[in-house]
């Protein structure tokens, strides 16, 4: 057997244990895992440190070295995450629907595990617990390959959880770790269709091309953002400037950051000296069309074509003029990922106009695309946000990494 295969016989018999574990098990685990994050904080932050030695000596840039950074606080915060999946409702065994045919045979559709959930991340080692709890939560094993930038942080948080769940009454196995961070291995699990029932991406363009062009497990794409925000003409400026500061700024290297700005010509010359002004306070590189140039002046670095298409992840911003709401709507159409994108106006015909018309995981009114997260949504955390539309789309929660199965009860019937 190859190391992959190992890893996915390991998952599937370990799967057996989750199979009957009723949800006071899980959550008890879940509770465990918790706990022991942060009872072994200091190994993490220790491992964290490694990590970002690193990063640093490759010149990774300052807002992908916030994406990679753990700190007491944010520990708490994933600690604190796992405590609210436990206060929600196990999808698993719930009844989605049910019928009895003329003939008298009874068919309920019941939530089932998908069984063996495979993750292929870069950056961010809280994914590693996330996705890790989420599948406990609703019964499948999961097996984890993070990106080589977090290797440490990522192993020692898998370690802390898999001595946890131990703890819990679970074989270590429902949590596995990729130790191998090479290409090989890599599109090994990409193809392990014996043992993977899911695949999850979860990272930047090259990585989602990557898994779909490589994969013969089944996909759900997620993470590429090329979000957007439009200004209408009825905006309110301070509103815009709020909501737009907010999405570029307060975490730039995330999958809902802001990445184009497109304004209204009506309201341009107001709103962007305005913008630029608190964008500025965070050295927000501006590329624009030729009216954002003659507006804001030499200060802003004309804008390609690649420019709109790009999913910077820092502290650069795309900006376009353009005439109406139309012309706005058909630029995120073909720019956009799909993720989330957002119109600030006071119209409500053209706020109805833009959540019909924008075809996108996430739309958004009045408010940032920053919030497109599952624990903002209520699902205590995420496996990631889908970018698709079969079977998942946006944030996924529990609901989005289970399937189902028909029970059909009967007595004696044939055909």
């Amino acid at each position: 057997m190859t190391y992959i295969e190992t890893l996915g016989a390991n998952a599937a018999a370990a799967k057996k244990s989750l199979i009957s574990a009723d949800t006071e098990k899980k959550n008890a685990a879940l509770a465990k895992i918790a706990e022991a994050l942060i009872k072994h904080s200091d190994e993490i932050i220790e491992a964290n440190a490694a990590d970002l030695k690193a990063a640093r000596e490759n010149g990774m840039s300052v807002s992908m070295q916030d994406r990679l950074m753990l700190n007491e606080d944010r520990i708490r915060g994933i600690s604190s995450a796992i405590g609210e999946l436990i206060k929600l409702e196990d999808p698993i065994g719930k009844v989605d629907s049910g019928s009895v045919r003329p003939n008298g045979m009874r068919i309920t559709k019941v939530r089932v595990p998908m069984g063996v959930i495979g993750m292929i991340y870069e950056s961010r080692p809280n994914v590693t617990a996330d996705a890790a709890t989420l599948c406990l939560k609703t019964g499948n094993a999961v097996i984890l390959r993070g990106g080589k930038e977090a290797y440490n942080s990522n192993k020692c948080i898998c370690n802390i959880m898999r001595d946890a769940v131990c703890e819990a009454g679970f074989p270590k196995d429902i949590i596995q770790f990729v130790d191998d961070t090479t290409r090989e291995v890599t599109t090994e699990l990409m193809k392990c269709s014996k043992y993977l029932d899911l695949l999850i991406p979860r990272g930047g363009a090259g990585l989602i091309k990557a898994v779909t062009q490589n994969a013969t497990v089944p996909v759900i794409e997620t993470g590429t953002g090329n979000c957007h925000i439009y200004i209408d003409k009825s905006a309110d400026i301070e509103m815009g400037v709020n909501i737009t500061d907010n999405g570029k700024t307060q975490r730039p290297s995330v999958c809902n950051a802001l990445e184009t700005l497109l304004v209204h010509k009506d309201i341009a010359e107001e709103f962007l000296p305005a913008v630029k002004a608190r964008l500025d306070e965070h050295n927000v590189e501006l590329r624009g069309c030729p009216e954002t140039v003659r507006i804001l002046g030499d200060c802003v670095v004309p804008a390609t074509e690649e420019d709109y298409a790009t999913e910077f992840g820092d502290y650069i911003m795309a900006v376009k003029v353009v005439n109406d709401i139309d012309e706005a709507i058909e630029h995120i159409g073909k720019y956009s990922t799909g993720h989330s994108e957002c119109i600030v106006t006071n119209d409500l015909g053209n706020a109805e106009k833009f959540k019909k018309e924008v075809d996108s995981a996430c739309v958004y009114v009045n408010a940032s695309t920053r919030f497109t997260d599952g624990g903002m949504f209520g699902f205590g955390a995420e496996i990631g946000i889908s970018t698709q539309k079969l079977h998942a789309r946006g944030p996924m929660g529990l609901y989005e990494i289970t399937s189902n199965k028909y029970l059909i009860d009967g007595n004696g019937q044939i055909r």
